[in-house]
């Protein structure tokens, strides 16, 4: 795991770094801590990351600069602020959890441990995914999508407006951001069940989710029996 801890008061930045380390043990390949704004662009530029841990104050500086400029990029975000204020808009743009100020080992081991679970889903579901589009960064609706498929380390995201977007996470680390009506039916697809689909059996034991722009999502012997679950509801 690559971590990057950007916090411009001395003393925390030490015990995030301290606690991180005890939290994440031999899991742990790299890890950056970085005071300024400026210092923690550079880094993303130059380094590839798996988690930051990002403080909203930065000598005076907005952290969520540097969220709304590389949400689009695969890493996750845990925001550790004294700005409570700012959860649910934190939330909205996709980040894995808000950590308060002051914060304990505890407290900071389950946003670790939501990084890890793959099978974690948030209670703060993101509003807005960021794609990269002409070489400028472009909102997309959650409420717009109906299926995502993967695509190596990317996702793409088919709206209901016909368009696919490109989403440089992958189906792993894209779920945990969805809402609970977006389901993983199949190892290549998560689906979204508030978009009214029809589930179909053919030959061959094979299964289908009929989405309502006629696109036929295959559909795994496990995700049938959880497709099936949720559709009894």
């Amino acid at each position: 795991m690559r971590l990057l801890i950007v916090e411009d008061e001395d003393l925390i930045a030490q015990r995030l770094e301290r606690l991180s380390r005890q939290i994440i043990g031999h899991r742990l390949q790299h890890l950056a801590v970085l005071p300024t704004l400026e210092a923690a662009q550079l880094h993303l530029k130059e380094m590839a990351v798996d988690l930051v841990l990002l403080d909203l104050n930065l000598n005076g500086k907005d952290g969520f600069k540097l969220l709304h400029q590389y949400t689009a990029q695969s890493f996750h975000t845990v925001i550790v602020s004294a700005y409570t204020e700012k959860a649910i808009e934190a939330y909205e743009f996709g980040v894995l959890d808000f950590v308060p100020k002051p914060f304990d080992l505890s407290r900071l081991s389950k946003a670790f441990d939501r990084y890890f679970d793959t099978d974690y889903r948030s209670l703060y579901p993101t509003r807005y995914l960021a794609c990269k589009c002409r070489g400028r960064l472009e909102l997309i609706r959650v409420s717009e999508i109906l299926y995502c498929q993967g695509a190596d380390h990317y996702a793409r995201l088919f709206l209901r407006s016909g368009e696919e977007k490109l989403y440089d996470k992958s189906l792993n680390q894209l779920l945990p951001l969805l809402p609970p009506s977006f389901l993983r039916i199949h190892k290549s697809y998560i689906v979204n069940l508030d978009e009214a689909g029809a589930l179909q059996v053919r030959g061959g034991g094979r299964y289908f989710f009929e989405m309502p722009n006629e696109v036929d999502v295959p559909v795994s012997r496990s995700g049938y029996k959880l497709l099936k679950s949720h559709l009894a509801r």
